[in-house]
């Protein structure tokens, strides 16, 4: 029996990346995007590249209840789950003092609670099986606060202590946790950027790291994983 990753944000981005690195490993893969047009393009290029399984649920996992929702449909799907990645996020720019009414709630709920809900969701499971992985992707931004970084900076400084937490809580359930502290990395989240594409690091080494960490020995963990832009942050 093939092997089953949960990938939050499967469509873009690292989420992506994430999905066809697990998928030509052949694992069988379940993901969620808020968009099901791209759910539906992702599911049949996978389909077409690779001899996997893709399934694919439509949710915002900023509403706990759509959280709830597609935890529900990882239940119906599989009873099994080897790895949680949880990779769903937003970025909004702006100073802490002058961004606009409700930024920090909607990075929390994204950023934090959609990673928060989805281990309380998946985690018991873990537990009575003993064995399972969880990827939480924070930040650079989980270590050091930068300019016009905001809410952002706050929701994923939370989003590391969450992943440090359950770090400690799952250590005796033979449970690995590894938080992905990444920098600036080439995603549609930048838009339409000026900076060139060489200063970036690309979505496809984010997912090809955490592959290669999983595939170590159950003696091993990485705790924290820092990635940078060869010549720095942006």
């Amino acid at each position: 029996m093939k092997k089953i990753a949960i990938i939050t944000g499967g469509t873009k981005g690292i989420g992506k990346s994430l999905v066809s690195k697990f998928a030509s490993e052949k694992w069988n893969i379940i993901t969620c995007s808020r968009n099901k047009t791209d759910l539906n393009k992702l599911q049949s290029e996978i389909k077409d590249r690779y001899s996997t399984l893709i399934y694919t649920y439509p949710a915002d996992l900023s509403k706990k209840e759509e959280v709830a929702n597609f935890i529900k449909f990882i239940y119906q799907t599989t009873q099994k789950v080897e790895i949680l990645i949880n990779n769903v996020g937003i970025f909004i720019p702006g100073l802490v003092h002058e961004e606009k009414e409700g930024t920090l709630e909607t990075m929390l709920n994204t950023n934090l609670y959609s990673a928060y809900y989805m281990s309380r969701g998946i985690i018991p499971r873990m537990k009575k099986n003993r064995k399972g992985y969880i990827f939480n992707l924070c930040s650079v931004a989980s270590l050091k606060a930068y300019e016009n970084g905001g809410s952002y900076s706050i929701s994923k400084f939370a989003l590391y202590g969450m992943s440090q937490a359950i770090r400690e809580e799952l250590k005796e359930f033979n449970v690995k946790v590894t938080s992905i502290m990444a920098g600036a990395t080439k995603t549609p989240s930048w838009g339409k950027t000026d900076v060139p594409n060489e200063r970036f690091m690309k979505p496809e080494d984010i997912a090809e790291t955490i592959y290669n960490t999983y595939q170590l020995s159950d003696r091993t963990v990485i705790e924290e994983l820092i990635m940078r832009p060869q010549l720095g942050d942006i």
